[in-house]
């Protein structure tokens, strides 16, 4: 087995035994412009919310202007090593900051259907949040949405393109 592959496993069990412990469970469903805007509840679930949500205009720290994009490998919503520290960096701000909110904006390349890109993208965001509830960020700090192939980094129809494409983005 892969060691991205334990880590996933390995998360996401955690993440389990994290929310079966707790019973909050207050946000709404709510659709926007046509792109699916998603949250994580207490129990792990997928819950439906705003995408223009935002912590009071918070753009992040300057040490966080170069840490907000995790990368994917192609058709992977595996988190790679060399990621792991942006997503601590990321961690222990929301945690030292109970207030701030991030959007995780999962994305993929153009190849694929846009209903598999959308689904994609998404477990590239869930990926992320559920990595971030195990260092210890509250769940109500977290919102995930996917966009597909519909907002590429990089425009083209090469493998450094689609690199930069196959991506999840934490926008505070």
């Amino acid at each position: 087995m892969s060691k991205n592959f334990l880590l996933t496993l390995v998360c996401s069990l955690a993440l389990v035994a994290t929310t079966a412990c707790t019973s909050n469970n207050d946000q709404s469903a709510l659709v926007e412009d046509g792109d699916a805007t998603t949250g994580l509840d207490s129990d792990g679930a997928l819950t439906v919310g705003d995408p223009n949500a935002s912590a009071d205009g918070w753009n992040g720290p300057a040490e966080l202007a170069d840490a907000h994009t995790i990368y994917f490998g192609y058709n992977s919503e595996n988190i790679q090593d060399q990621y792991l520290g942006v997503m601590q960096k990321n961690a222990q701000y929301l945690k030292s900051n109970p207030d701030a909110r991030v959007i995780i904006e999962g994305h993929t390349d153009e190849r694929g259907t846009p209903e598999y890109n959308i689904a994609l993208g998404e477990r590239r965001a869930r990926s992320v949040a559920r990595y971030m509830q195990n260092l210890g960020v509250d769940v109500n700090q977290l919102s995930i949405v996917s966009y597909g192939e519909e907002k590429p980094a990089v425009e083209g129809h090469s493998e450094a393109a689609w690199s930069k494409n196959r991506r999840a983005v934490l926008n505070y």
